[in-house]
């Protein structure tokens, strides 16, 4: 097994007028599974290639363990690499196409064997090892992918955004299933994904990246709940959290929010865990709302009246467990655009869309005028101009 990193690590394009990679730095430890995640277009796969060997460095380095692998040809960086497209070869049966990569090797006949069986058991195959990829289902052939990959022993696992061509419900169990066998293999993993519920579920932590630039590195519940800046707030999280342009007001020792016609009393917990909040009283902020953290009312044993508005239910999403309902405000939208730079955050003169996310319990009806309680300690604060998150 062996760590990754990344310093500085740099793609530039068209005479280094276009840059795929920004100066990205990250350390992958020993044993852990990190997704990179983002927009299209925003430089993980270009990453990823350039960690392989497959794509060459502009400026930067790229170690695995203890090695500079700059200049060392993708085959002898000890890594395995699974592909969206799975990559099989199609003449020829399960069993050469998980024992290809060892064959190529020229290992004994008795040892390409045993690591093919090992594999195959690990992913449940044994029974399709004379059959062709055609004759399996697509999660049949990525496991076929990762069956390769893994009897190769590498010290790193590079997989490039594995699961986009399976339906829902089997990326579902996939993503279950590839998280458990790292898990079990312990083996170092790099992820590529466009999919932040693949990125939340999977890694350790999670890199996500926005034209080439690292945005923010963490565990997934801190980058849910303490998100960086207004792009990572936006991006992580389904349904999108929501943002709006607002005024802080200075109320003696107590800070409140006016946000369209409505004054929100911010409670000394949140002054607290926000200090530089306090530097903002006068001017306008961003806001971001979860969907989770705006209930209805009705089902609220005590809401309390200070934190709650009144506004119209545009559409209802019955989803079983909760209900997605969409809901018309008195605010100014802040839209953030995963295209969009920060200074390009807009503001929208009329009602604002909120999506909240109601208890089954909810009887909420197309149309109706509904009283929602809006978490107030659970709101995140945002500097209007940089975009950045304001905490301390």
């Amino acid at each position: 097994m062996a760590s990754v990193t990344l310093q500085n690590l740099t793609k530039s394009y068209a005479g280094g007028m276009l840059r795929a990679v920004n100066g990205v730095s990250i350390d992958v430890e020993d044993g852990e599974f990190l997704v990179l995640v983002g927009p299209s277009g925003c430089g993980k796969s270009t990453a990823l290639r350039m960690i392989a060997g497959l794509e060459e460095i502009t400026d930067g380095a790229v170690w695995i363990g203890d090695d500079f692998v700059n200049d060392v040809h993708p085959k002898d960086r000890d890594i395995a690499m699974v592909f969206q497209s799975y990559a099989l070869y199609p003449h020829m049966s399960v069993y050469d196409n998980i024992a290809f990569p060892l064959q190529m090797a020229k290992l004994p006949k008795v040892e390409v064997d045993k690591r093919v069986h090992e594999a195959a058991r690990i992913l449940e195959l044994e029974a399709y090892l004379k059959r062709r990829p055609g004759q399996l289902s697509g999660g049949q052939r990525q496991r076929v992918a990762m069956g390769r990959a893994i009897v190769r022993k590498p010290a790193v696992f590079l997989m490039d955004e594995p699961l986009s061509n399976l339906d829902a419900k089997l990326r579902v169990q996939m993503r279950a299933e590839i998280a458990s066998l790292q898990h079990r293999l312990g083996v170092t993993t790099v992820y590529v994904t466009h999919d932040q519920v693949e990125a939340m579920t999977m890694g350790h932590r999670v890199a996500l990246l926005k034209d080439g630039v690292l945005q923010q590195v963490d565990t997934p519940t801190n980058i849910y709940n303490k998100p960086r800046n207004t792009f990572v707030a936006a991006f992580i999280g389904s349904p999108t959290m929501n943002m709006y342009w607002a005024m802080l007001e200075g109320q003696g020792d107590a800070l409140g929010l006016r946000l369209g016609s409505h004054v929100f009393h911010l409670p000394q917990s949140t002054s607290s865990s926000h200090s530089g909040l306090s530097r903002y009283a006068g001017k306008q902020i961003i806001v971001g709302i979860r969907p989770e953290d705006v209930a209805d009312a009705a089902t609220m044993s005590q809401p309390e009246a200070v934190n709650c508005i009144t506004a119209q239910v545009d559409l209802v999403e019955a989803l079983g467990s909760d209900i997605i309902v969409h809901l018309g405000i008195d605010a100014k939208a802040a839209e953030i655009r995963s295209s969009d730079s920060l200074d390009e955050i807009k503001s929208d003169e009329s009602k604002s869309r909120c999506v909240a996310r109601f208890t089954a319990k909810s009887n909420v009806r197309l149309g109706q005028m509904v009283t929602v309680l809006v978490d107030t300690e659970r709101m995140h604060f945002f500097d209007g101009e940089t975009g950045e998150a304001i905490h301390a």
